[in-house]
């Protein structure tokens, strides 16, 4: 009887030992733990500590948002803002690679890369929207002029720095095998810079989605179906504290989403698969 207990023991013992690992070691269940945790405390804060025209709880909020997405224009407004992002988004990073390329090759235009980066990345992107405001009018046009600054600078930092940490050999290699210009851009310089070139779009993504989203909030810029931030800012005139609320959890649904699903996977598919990182 003591034998079989004292084998069932560590038997046992090893069984959860082996369960918390795989618990501990799975990040979708880290990060469902650190929402739920969130949760339980938000609806705590809210129901014993204030008032729900000025904080919502979030079961509150979680009936804002299903009702804005099956009843209103939540869905349709998150859908319009995200077109005029992917939009920018494209514009700035086909325009960093071009700025990037011709800095690989010319000693004058890495200088002059440089000293422009050097100038507009520190420069807020929502700073310039006024500008833009004055030259285009309110609409999308202004809205994609703040977002490829929001984006053109980190991503062509971010670039550069990975294109000049390309080690010698294999610049060597691709000399050697009579690459120049495109393509040896293409086939030796970016597959070696990937994990800083897409450390770079995960950046300039969060960069163009704050800026946009501060642009229709703030200044009530948006395309012509209306964005996400000129849906919170329409329920906050309004006084629908847990619709504007609702607003704000999608921006950060969509947020999560893009870096856990698209940027993820993306690195899954190309620096983790190819044992660039880890």
């Amino acid at each position: 009887m003591s034998e079989q207990s004292l084998t069932g023991v560590p038997h046992t013992s090893s069984r959860f030992a082996s369960l918390s690992s795989a618990v501990g070691g799975s990040a979708v269940v880290r990060k469902t733990l650190v929402l739920l945790m969130l949760a339980v405390i938000w609806e705590a804060a809210a129901r014993y500590g204030g008032k729900p025209i000025l904080f919502p709880s979030f079961l509150a909020t979680m009936s804002a948002l299903w009702e804005g997405l099956t009843q209103e224009n939540l869905l349709l407004a998150s859908l319009s803002s995200l077109s005029v992002l992917v939009k920018g988004y494209v514009i700035a990073v086909a325009l960093a690679f071009v700025l990037v390329s011709l800095a690989v090759a010319s000693r004058f235009v890495r200088e002059l890369l440089q000293t422009l980066i050097s100038m507009f990345n520190p420069l807020p992107a929502i700073a310039l929207l006024p500008l833009a405001m004055l030259w285009f009018g309110l609409g999308e046009k202004s809205l994609l002029l703040v977002l490829v600054h929001a984006v053109l600078w980190p991503f062509a930092l971010a670039a550069l720095s990975g294109f000049e940490s390309v080690p010698e050999t294999q610049r060597l290699v691709g000399r050697n095998y009579g690459l120049r210009g495109p393509s040896y851009v293409v086939r030796i310089l970016i597959p070696a810079a990937l994990p800083s070139i897409i450390y770079g779009m995960k950046i300039a993504w969060a960069f163009a989605w704050r800026t946009l989203i501060a642009a229709e909030l703030v200044f009530g810029v948006s395309s012509s179906s209306g964005g996400l931030g000129w849906y919170i800012f329409r329920n906050r005139n309004e006084l629908f504290t847990d619709k504007v609320f609702a607003g704000l959890a999608m921006v950060i649904i969509i947020g999560l989403a893009i870096e856990s699903i698209l940027f993820r996977a993306l690195e899954h598919l190309t620096v983790r698969r190819w044992g660039m990182q880890r």
